[in-house]
């Protein structure tokens, strides 16, 4: 609704603005040029977020300090602190990073987009960097035609180098041709009333475009043209500080709880550090005039001087709010809290997440462990274990002994609480992803639908086997009782082993952690092992308990199968190269089934009988 009325209103003052004053024309055209620059900058950064920017980011978040260099370092790099808390808002959606860290970045961030004002206060109104912009936007043109992802993304940031010193360069020009008609420094409004009511000038500037660098291009640009006052200058920069938090909370809003989390805490640490300027900026001056004269920055000099009051405030909110940092985070968990639902929804699925398809593909990969979660309790009520129990390191004898009461549970409404709606929503996401990402990216993403796939058949089976189980377990026939209660044994081994799996580092230790366990559910293979042929002749179980446990094997023999791969998929490196090296190495089905004849023939056994 907001943006209905606003545009119009833009469009409106504009056309009004050209008509009074043509050279306004050439400072808005600036403008436009300096932001289409910013959004092809962007598009260049984010052709390089699939690899180096998330392993860069994975390493160096691990504690506060480096989380902080991150912020200040990324943003310094790609002149975008918007750019930096959209990718970290994803990766906090996406499970990769704690609020902690991402709180760090972005307090990195807003000191390292000072940056900006010292390289176009330093060298962009010094130099004539327009001479720069054409060969750069001729080079870089070329190079996002190529079909190179990482040609495409150089010529990206190349080009809108370009773009934003041609921006600068009309800013510039059109506010010295400005001042020739209209003097606006005549509407400066000294005291504080004038810095409130520039700030908010500042907040209203870079709400509408959306970037605190093309404000401060702007503010820069008018106060070296003599268009705005020094002190004026200053509260619009405190201002665009404070608007810059729009971008981060319009980024959050598709965004799960951790990502609006932290937009809360980038806007109150830019609320609380622009509070802190106004409050104390006679002294925050005078800082600014003793650093300026100590490192030789002349007096009139107001662009630069400028610069050092943009860092020295940002760095003084960092220094304020670091201690209190771990306060921030309880404070917004207590505030922001997910909503109850009564079926189990996605966490990591959200809008921020689709803008970087290696993001999306990992928050997928998240959330399909989500559901496995979910999965492993239905399996394991069905199966009458304790989920906390089955996933701890009890020893699996106590775990796994005969249940006091056996229970039959209601499985099919587990299933639309705990898996229908998720599963849903994650084959959904799939296909969205595939829509924006290479051939590459939807291989894995085929792999990583066929593992969800490979979790919900577990359960389906599972939800088949519980009928029998509970009969069985509670039948006064010691013989089938104890064929069912090792079904459920070894069902309970292997879904306990795949949950520990997932720690493990060593890839070619978990293939073989794999193979043992298909290999060990087909050693309990009754019919393979002739244990059903012997009871029947023996009469020691009925044709009707025969039929069920042969119904029943097969059910449980599908249950590991689909389950060692889901684990295949999910657990084993995602590196192409490791990962296809992997499945070479791994049994095949008819390997295991020699390995299984081999072990027969040693112990005297054939497949249609034979001692248990």
């Amino acid at each position: 609704m907001l943006r209905k009325i606003l545009l119009p209103v833009i469009f409106t003052v504009l056309a009004y603005g050209f008509w009074i004053s043509p050279d306004l024309k050439d400072i808005a055209a600036g403008v436009a040029i300096f932001l289409f620059g910013m959004l092809f900058l962007e598009e260049g950064f984010k052709a390089f977020t699939g690899g180096v920017l998330e392993s860069l980011l994975k390493r160096t978040t691990d504690k506060l300090w480096k989380s902080l260099s991150f912020g200040v370092v990324s943003t310094t790099l790609m002149q975008s602190s918007s750019l930096v808390s959209v990718i970290t808002i994803s990766f906090l959606s996406a499970g990769l990073l704690g609020l902690s860290a991402g709180i760090g970045i972005i307090f990195g961030a807003n000191l390292g987009t000072t940056t900006g004002a010292w390289l176009i206060a330093g060298l962009g109104l010094k130099v004539n960097i327009s001479a720069f912009a054409m060969p750069m936007l001729v080079f870089g043109i070329i190079l996002v035609f190529q079909s190179s992802k990482g040609l495409k993304g150089a010529g990206y940031i190349l080009a809108g180098l370009g773009f934003l010193f041609l921006g600068i360069h009309y800013m510039k020009e059109g506010f010295e041709a400005f001042k020739g008609s209209i003097d606006l420094s005549a509407y400066a409004i000294p005291g504080l009333r004038g810095l409130l009511i520039y700030a908010l000038l500042g907040i209203l500037a870079t709400v509408i475009m959306q970037s605190s660098h093309a404000t401060l291009v702007l503010i820069i640009t008018a106060l070296a043209a003599g268009q705005i006052t020094y002190e004026n200058a200053l509260a619009l920069a405190i201002g665009s500080n404070v608007g810059t938090t729009i971008t981060a909370i319009i980024g959050a809003m598709g965004s799960n709880v951790e990502g609006r989390r932290l937009a809360g805490a980038h806007l109150v640490f830019n609320v609380v550090t622009g509070l802190v300027a106004i409050l104390l900026i006679g002294q925050f001056m005078a800082m600014v005039d003793y650093l300026s004269m100590e490192f030789g920055i002349a007096d009139d000099d107001y662009t630069l001087k400028l610069a050092v009051f943009h860092t020295l405030f940002n760095l003084a909110g960092i220094v304020l709010m670091l201690p209190l940092i771990n306060l921030l985070v309880s404070a917004l968990e207590a505030f922001i809290k997910p909503k109850k639902r009564k079926v189990s929804e996605p966490r990591y699925l959200n809008e921020s997440v689709l803008e970087m398809p290696d993001t999306a593909i990992e928050a997928v990969r998240r959330e399909i462990g989500h559901l496995f979660d979910n999965a492993f309790d239905v399996m394991a009520y069905a199966l009458n274990f304790n989920p906390v129990s089955l996933r701890s390191d009890e020893p699996m004898a106590e775990v796994g002994a005969m249940p006091g009461k056996v229970h039959q549970i209601d499985i099919d409404g587990l299933y639309d609480r705990k898996i229908k709606y998720l599963y849903s929503a994650i084959n959904a996401f799939i296909s969205r992803v595939q829509t924006v990402s290479s051939a590459q990216q939807n291989d894995e993403l085929y792999r990583l639908r066929q593992a969800s796939r490979d979790i919900v058949e577990s359960v389906k089976a599972v939800k088949h086997l519980q009928k029998n189980m509970v009969r069985y377990l509670a039948s006064p026939n010691a013989e089938i009782r104890d064929q069912y209660l090792n079904i459920r044994l070894q069902l309970g081994m292997l879904m306990r082993e795949i949950s520990h799996i997932e720690s493990s580092e060593d890839p070619d230790l978990l293939l073989l952690s794999l193979d043992n366990l298909k290999v060990r559910i087909r050693r309990n293979d009754v019919l393979m092992t002739g244990v059903i042929d012997e009871k029947i002749r023996k009469n020691l179980i009925t044709a009707e308990m025969a039929t069920s446990l042969m119904n029943d094997n097969g059910y449980a023999i599908d249950i590991a199968d689909n389950l060692v791969e889901m684990a295949r998929i999910m657990f084993l490196p995602t590196e192409s190269i490791v990962r296809e090296g992997a499945y070479d190495l791994a049994l095949s089905d008819r390997d295991i089934d020699a390995i299984f004849t081999i072990d027969n023939q040693a112990s005297g056994k054939t497949a249609s009988g034979g001692g248990s």
